[in-house]
Order: structure tokens, then sequence, then C-alpha cells
């Protein structure tokens, strides 16, 4: 797999945790998971950005 494709599948893995979490926040009243998902779309951008860094 290509390193571009790579962090791109994680971009698309940020933006669904992010509509996910704010979805549930708003919608389903579900803070909690909301909250969750929202952490782990940070963690995955964080991942990218590492991964995206020039050697």
């Amino acid at each position: 797999m290509s390193r571009d494709l790579i962090l791109a599948i994680g971009m698309f893995g940020t933006a669904a945790m992010l509509w996910g979490g704010v979805t549930m926040i708003v919608k389903h009243k579900d803070r909690q998971k909301g909250v969750l998902m929202l952490i782990v779309a940070v963690v995955i951008f964080a991942n990218v950005l590492i991964a995206g860094l020039p050697t």
C-alpha cells in the first residue's frame, strides 16, 4: 500500500469519527460516547500528522 493511501484512509477515519461524535452528542444525547469518538478523532489525526512528517 502506498503511504499516501494510508494517510488518506486515516483522514477519512478522522472525518467519520468527528461526524459520529457530533451526531452522538447532538441527536442521540449520548455525551460520553460522543466525547470518546471526538478523542479518537484527535488521536487518529495526530497519528496522520506524525506519519506525514518528512523523513
